[in-house]
């Protein structure tokens, strides 16, 4: 029974999402569906109202807006031409420089956006312009800007680490440090692959270097330089929560926009908070059908039963989180991050006292394998992206993203076969 249950649940859900069906109304007819079975949980809409209600009913999940709108007013604000600026005093005159400040730009806005998608729809069409006019192949260029952007979710703030910590129910603070380590790997990997293919593909460099220039686009930074500081400080030194950080990043970009830059107009304000609001409502109504699914899961059993089959293959924890891995890895070829958290973290999350799995380790294993699927073909979202901001095809934009696959692989395993990478921040500021 709970075998039929299982595949109604699964099977159910990937038709409704594959032929179209948005992953919100995708698990409310699943659980619908599933209760109107012969074997199912008994049809209950006074229970369905309450736990749809109860998903949307969060304080941690208002760190999801106002991190969106906090870096939706800094993107209008000049701090990622300021950004960009110092990142290419900074590495540009090296070989491959501006494939460098591709990486870097990215790993600086990463405290700002807290979306890969963001990150190469925003600034990675600025980064590609960059390069393209300045001696390098498009193909070039566009493998360097989407690679990089999938640093962004890494390093805190993140969206879907956020959604994860929600879903879970572990500490947002706690996940966001847990991934600095394992974005910054992210990061080097990325730098060590420019510096070779720089060396053998003969990459032009933007200059020489001029200290002073260097100097003035620093200070002209340090605005922007100190956001991730702010949300990163505050939540180790315990002045304010993960889901207070997200508010007070929202109101140093208001007073960054208005008093310093003097960039943005009420208007402006008024238009983001508008797109902040409906991307909010989109997403609050999913978390609303995500506990409702989450919670038929477990009534069915769905999760004891997947821990029974995971157990009787008698593997050890490394190579059960693996082999985890590599089904998140599969599915984020095909599905959005957001829908692939939403599917597996209810499942999964019940299996971790059996299997030995930590939660704040698999839930950075879990996002850095969907970045990962952000990238791969057939269907990596960013791939399409880049395809839409660039004047390359999709052919051209997955062939550019070859020479990186490896190195962020490798990334992956190492962030899977040592657990202290995640958790030696979290660890020694006495946040787990």
């Amino acid at each position: 029974m709970s075998e039929l249950l299982l595949v109604a649940f699964i099977g159910i859900l990937f038709l409704l999402y594959g032929i179209g069906v948005p992953a919100a109304y995708s698990l409310a007819l699943t659980v619908i569906f599933v209760m109107l079975l012969p074997v199912g949980p008994e049809l209950n809409f006074t229970v369905i109202t309450q736990r749809f209600w109860s998903g949307m009913n969060s304080w941690v999940l208002l760190a999801v807006p106002f991190f969106l709108m906090a870096g939706r007013i800094m993107n209008i604000t000049g701090i990622t031409d300021d950004m960009f600026n110092f990142a290419t005093e900074l590495v540009g005159p090296v070989r491959g420089g501006l494939a460098q400040v591709n990486v870097v730009v990215s790993l600086i806005f990463s405290g700002m956006s807290g979306s890969a998608v963001a990150d190469a729809a925003g600034i990675g069409s600025v980064e590609y312009e960059a390069m393209t006019t300045n001696g390098y192949e498009g193909e070039d260029a566009v493998g360097i800007t989407g690679a990089s952007s999938i640093i962004g979710p890494i390093i805190p703030p993140s969206i879907p680490i956020v959604v994860y910590a929600v879903l879970a129910q572990e500490s947002i603070g706690t996940l966001f440090i847990a991934g600095v380590v394992p974005g910054l790997l992210m990061a080097l990997a990325m730098a060590g692959t420019v510096y070779y293919l720089a060396r053998t593909q003969d990459w032009p460099s933007a200059g020489s270097y001029d200290f002073s220039s260097l100097f003035e686009s620093f200070l002209k930074a340090i605005p922007g330089l100190m956001a991730p500081l702010i949300i990163i400080g505050g939540i180790l030194f315990g002045i304010f929560t993960a889901t207070e950080a997200a508010l007070v990043a929202v109101v140093y970009a208001i007073l960054l926009g208005f008093f310093y830059y003097r960039s943005i107009t009420m208007q402006d304000l008024y238009e983001v908070s508008k797109e902040t609001f409906e991307d909010t409502a989109s997403i609050v109504v999913i978390f609303g059908f995500a506990n409702l699914y989450a919670y038929w899961l477990t009534l069915a059993g769905i999760p004891d039963m997947i821990g029974g089959i995971v157990t009787g293959l008698g593997a050890s924890t490394t190579v059960t989180m693996l082999l985890l891995a590599l089904v998140l890895l599969v599915l984020g070829t095909f599905m959005e991050g957001m829908a692939v958290l939403l599917i597996m973290v209810p499942m999964l999350v019940p299996l971790y006292p059996e299997l030995g799995i930590d939660p704040v380790h698999f839930g950075i294993v879990m996002v850095v394998t969907l970045m990962y699927g952000l990238i791969t073909p057939p269907f990596g979202l960013i791939l399409f992206v880049l395809e839409r901001v660039t004047n390359e095809s999709l052919d051209e934009v997955m062939r550019s993203m070859l020479p990186y696959y490896l190195p962020l692989l490798v990334v992956l395993l190492l962030v899977i076969l040592y657990p202290d990478l995640s958790l030696v921040l979290p660890e020694a500021f006495g946040l787990l």
